[in-house]
């Protein structure tokens, strides 16, 4: 009866033991895909640093290849995945108002339209709107803390980026 029971337990334990282990995630993209191309974002903010477009296409596709299983195709009729898109604002506004109309803290707001296009399974577009912001103390000089407002920025617009491609929501 032991024997029956210890083969009973072994059957289920290696039954539901994982095929492959892994710390990438594969998430709920489709099988098909490989690799994907990002095409450097276009400005249309007036006030957007130049610089802004090129720094973070380049972090999204660091934080596509770092996060997720696929791999920069090296053009893009090669990509199962493409995307481009725009910056459309770029903009630091007040958000807590003191005594005399003085602002105690301002937001950096940034927005972007992403397109995806996805060529396998089957020919998909999709437009993304995203839309992120950091706040930090008006009294601070923006210039010298403006780098480390667009890093925290850039997370959460690739978070969001792989979100969408990792899910369909």
């Amino acid at each position: 009866m032991k024997i029956i029971f210890c083969c009973f337990l072994a059957f289920l334990l290696f039954g539901c033991w994982p095929s492959k282990i892994g710390f990438r995630d594969t998430g709920g993209m489709p099988e098909e895909w490989e690799k994907f191309h990002v095409q450097t974002l276009q400005i249309n903010a007036p006030t957007c640093p130049l610089s802004y477009a090129a720094n973070l296409s380049e972090a999204i596709k660091d934080g596509i290849q770092n996060n997720t299983r696929l791999t920069i195709a090296p053009d893009l009729k090669n990509a199962q995945v493409q995307l481009s898109g725009e910056i459309t604002r770029y903009a630091v506004s007040p958000i807590a108002l003191q005594n005399g109309d003085n602002a105690a803290k301002n937001r950096l707001t940034i927005t972007l339209i992403i397109s995806l296009n996805y060529t396998t399974p089957k020919q998909e577009d999709t437009k993304l709107t995203i839309t992120r912001f950091a706040d930090y103390e008006a009294s601070a000089n923006f210039t010298s803390i403006e780098n480390q407002l667009l890093n925290t920025i850039n997370e959460q617009i690739i978070q969001d980026i792989i979100n969408k491609l990792m899910s369909n929501w």
